[in-house]
């Protein structure tokens, strides 16, 4: 995402003056629908499971309800949603590496965005509206683990 905004500030600097300025939509939706454009370009059902640590808690909210609508889309019916979402706002960033099948590495890291929004209960529950399954466990770590089964 950090990449695809410095690209998008690249284009706007570059249509400054032009009449070209008027045909880019800088609009939080626009921006949205283009990323999602860019960055996920899969058939339709062709995931079984998708694994969404805590990224939605660093999209501006209209990209994230963009996003799992678009990965709604991608996943097969019955294909699994396994998604993470802190509780508080993060102090720290950390990264995850999945060592083997038993053992995930947790890595302290340079913040790279600031997490844009702790969702509460109801709000994952409306952005997973569409699956028929919700289970959620809030753990020490103030991580709070969903699985949604479309």
């Amino acid at each position: 995402m950090e990449r695809f905004l410095v690209e998008e500030e690249g284009k706007l600097r570059e249509a400054t003056g032009r009449a070209a300025q008027h045909n880019l939509d800088v609009t939080p939706a626009a921006r949205a629908a283009r990323f999602l454009e860019a960055n996920l370009q899969y058939p339709s059902a062709s995931f079984d499971a998708v694994l969404l640590w805590d990224l939605l808690d660093y999209l501006e909210p209209l990209v994230a309800k963009q996003m799992v609508a678009n990965l709604t889309e991608l996943l097969r019916p019955g294909g699994v949603v396994f998604a993470m979402f802190h509780s508080k706002k993060p102090e720290g960033f950390q990264r995850y590496r999945v060592v083997d099948p038993s053992t995930l590495q947790v890595i302290s890291s340079p913040v790279l965005c600031p997490a844009q929004r702790v969702y509460q209960n109801r709000e994952i529950q409306d952005l997973f509206s569409r699956y028929r399954t919700v289970k959620s466990f809030v753990g020490r770590d103030q991580l709070r683990e969903s699985l949604f089964i479309k």
